[in-house]
């Protein structure tokens, strides 16, 4: 490959799987050709001096809503793609809730990958919806690309005819049926609505408005229910499961736990269980609010003792925008605003800073949890995920001692409000490269915001 780079990162920390070495990084074509000290450089290669920085595969976010079609005025996917590649994400998969028509049809798979096309600074998957009513479209979602079904055990929220709702348990139990049959993978909201419904309306009476009430209307038990509930069926039907934002350690414990008897199974959990607390929700406010709610700070600890643990199996955003005035409109009740987390911009940040330089966690595994393992579990390790031969050139440089404080006019998105304005970092995205093409620095910004391409599955393979 003497003479022949398109690319070359130059003296960087490269994170691989299992250690860190000083390597320099040759790319031709948006791959991975060349790992090695010294690599030659021709007059015509473009040169990125990574001196002093880690050199880390691009994070892979499994949980993102860009709300499109129809609400991109919510969050589109240019706005939020831009917001990732600032953040070093250079693959995501937009969940098929919050846009109008939901993803639950092959119909509505079309609109959404339409306002896709051509809007992303980075690649993206697309999941499809289980949904009282859609078992006969689920076949059909399959073979047209979606990477997986997404499925609520509690009400998602949202109002109007054709709105995503909660499965049953005889849709829960039939869908999984259906999706084992056809290779699938089942993501679940893990609460239940029976818990959460009773309590929220229990405090609806009695005028229970505060954060610590919303907390109280979705307790612990609310997850542990619906997590049993659904190994069991898992258990019966075959069915791969994955759970998405799970906020207790005594959750993944479950998981984990099924996953020794055999139980195809997998648990994420987000930053903002790690990084926040429920005193944060009642300090800030409804942009604090998420659902699962944030948990108490022993229940944070936990967390971070089964992560260190390796019994996590991954880390998303779980980004879920919404206009300001949501959230913070005079005279909204904390429990009237709208549930969800802005903070996609910020995951590698936060974990790095709070996992790595805090807590003294080793980086591969941090790595591990932000890029190798999603990419593992959703079928795209023989592209993505990893730095190494002849996978894409997926990319993030990262300044491990660039302090800053985030600033809301840092922030990409459509509506620039999140939990961590104010928050001082210990680390800074410094570049982000996806399949070979720079896509944001810091000094520019988000230079390209084009480049993103869907990752189509079939039969739980991408096109490669």
């Amino acid at each position: 490959m003497k003479d022949m780079y398109e690319l070359v990162i130059k003296n960087g920390n490269v994170v691989l799987p299992d250690e860190v070495l000083g390597l320099d990084v040759g790319v031709i074509a948006g791959k991975i050709v060349a790992l090695g000290e010294q690599l030659h450089i021709s007059p015509d290669t473009k040169v990125i001096d990574a001196t002093g920085l880690y050199v880390l595969p691009g994070m892979i976010d499994m949980h993102v809503h860009f709300n499109e079609p129809n609400f991109g005025h919510w969050e589109g996917f240019s706005s939020g793609s831009a917001a990732l590649a600032a953040g070093g994400c250079t693959t995501y998969a937009d969940m098929p809730l919050n846009g109008n028509p939901p993803t639950v049809n092959k119909a509505a798979l079309v609109l959404k990958a339409e306002a896709a096309a051509g809007n992303s600074a980075v690649d993206y998957v697309l999941w499809g919806g289980l949904v009282p009513g859609n078992l006969e479209d689920l076949e059909e979602l399959s073979a047209a690309g979606v990477t997986g079904f997404k499925a609520f055990l509690s009400n998602p929220g949202g109002e109007g005819e054709g709105r995503f709702r909660e499965v049953d348990d005889d849709t829960l139990y039939q869908g999984m049926k259906k999706i084992a049959s056809l290779g699938g993978i089942l993501a679940l909201h893990a609460e239940s609505e029976d818990i959460t419904a009773a309590l929220s309306a229990d405090a609806l009476r009695n005028g229970l408005n505060s954060a610590r009430d919303f907390v109280a209307s979705r307790p612990p038990e609310a997850e542990w229910e619906a997590v049993a509930r659904a190994l069991f069926y898992s258990e019966r039907t075959g069915c791969r499961l994955h759970f998405v934002h799970i906020s207790t350690a005594a959750a993944i414990e479950m998981i984990y736990d099924a996953k020794q008897r055999g139980l195809d199974v997998s648990a994420e959990t987000c930053p903002h269980y790690l990084i926040l607390n429920e005193t944060h929700m009642e300090d800030l406010g409804p942009v604090a609010k998420c659902a699962p709610p944030l948990r108490s700070t022993e229940e944070q600890e936990k967390l971070w003792e089964v992560l260190a643990q390796g019994k996590i199996d991954l880390i998303a955003s779980d980004h879920s925008p919404c206009p300001t005035e949501l959230k913070v409109a005079p005279g909204l009740s904390f429990s009237e605003a709208w549930g969800g987390i802005s903070g996609a911009q910020s995951s590698l940040e936060l974990m790095f800073h709070e996992g790595v330089n805090v807590r003294g966690l080793p980086i591969t595994l941090i790595s591990q949890l932000l890029s190798g393992l999603p990419a593992k579990r959703f079928g795209l390790q023989d592209r993505k995920g990893s730095i190494a031969l002849s996978l894409d050139a997926d990319l993030v440089l990262l300044n491990p001692q660039q302090s800053y404080t985030l600033a809301a006019e840092d922030l990409k998105y459509r509506h620039k409000h999140s939990p961590y304005i104010g928050m001082t970092l210990s680390c800074k995205v410094a570049a982000t490269i996806c399949r070979g093409t720079v896509v944001y620095t810091a000094e520019d910004g988000v230079v390209s915001t084009d480049s993103g391409e869907w990752l189509q599955a079939r039969g739980g393979l991408f096109n490669v």
